[in-house]
């Protein structure tokens, strides 16, 4: 985090809650589902997806994990009776990773039994470097029982990246490629904006030459310019790829990359834990 970013964090924290949520509401649908249905209704008018996130991790209790899963449940429920154009995002430590590995399992199993149901996907949010390998190996775990309706997230900030692309290829991943928002230690990620720019890039091209369908997620001009050179070059049908941006961010900027043709989803997060986000 730079200088200027940790100044506004630390200015932030010295506001009053409802100070702050008045800003926050600009980047979450609010604290209710139906507050995130009714945002994702106003997207897909505009001929974009969403993906449909409730807030919290790293919690502690098996009861905090099994709530969470019911809220999930709900947000799956909700997409299909609203007749809704999104899928789920989880966070595996949200439904118990660090308390339970074989029940982080089970729960995640559950919800993509009921995506499937409703012909619907999931997408396992990636989190820090202390979870990076138990979320892999579960996310293979769950390929290798057959279920074809659950991607991942691959942070290009990562030095461990380029490897775990390489070896998710085989599987025809379905990978949503972001920068990465966490802060690591120098001997794991890459710090430089221009490093984890280029390493964005390759990562992209190779899931793209892999045959994997990526979400390319970023509000980077210089990426998204990038971005569509592959999409020319490879000659990708919309089927191929989407874009993928943040609730609040940049909105006229997928408005454009909607005019230009390409396919858009919008990360939509809500919940009681907005502040933490």
């Amino acid at each position: 985090m730079n200088l200027g970013n940790q100044l506004i964090l630390s200015a932030i924290q010295l506001l009053p809650r409802p100070v702050v949520k008045r800003f926050a509401l600009r980047y979450i649908a609010g604290e209710e589902l139906d507050d995130a249905v009714h945002v994702v209704r106003a997207i897909n008018s505009k001929k974009m997806m969403g993906t449909i996130d409730v807030l919290g991790e790293n919690v502690s209790t098996r009861g905090e994990s099994l709530s969470a899963v019911g809220e999930c449940e709900e947000v799956l429920h909700s997409i299909n009776e609203n007749h809704l154009d999104a899928n789920l995002s989880i966070k595996l430590t949200q439904f118990g990773l660090k308390i339970d590995e074989e029940f982080c399992y089970s729960n995640v199993k559950r919800l993509l039994e009921i995506a499937s149901g409703y012909n619907n996907f999931v997408r396992i949010d990636m989190e820090n470097s202390l979870t990076t390998s138990e979320t892999l190996k579960l996310y293979e775990k769950l390929r290798s029982e057959g279920f074809e309706n659950v991607g991942l997230v691959i942070q290009a900030n990562m030095r461990r990246s380029e490897e775990d692309v390489q070896r998710r290829i085989s599987l025809k991943a379905n990978i949503r490629l972001c920068k990465g928002a966490y802060l690591e230690p120098e001997a794991i990620a890459f710090k430089g904006k221009e490093e984890i720019r280029l390493n964005y890039l390759k990562l992209l091209k190779k899931l793209l030459d892999g045959k994997c369908y990526v979400g390319i997620a970023t509000h980077d001009d210089f990426l998204i310019d990038g971005a569509y050179q592959y999409i020319q070059e490879m000659n990708l049908q919309k089927s191929d790829y989407e874009f993928q941006m943040l609730y609040g961010v940049r909105s006229k900027l997928r408005d454009k990359i909607v005019a230009d043709g390409h396919r858009l989803r919008v990360y939509v997060p809500f919940g009681q834990y907005w502040y933490a986000y």
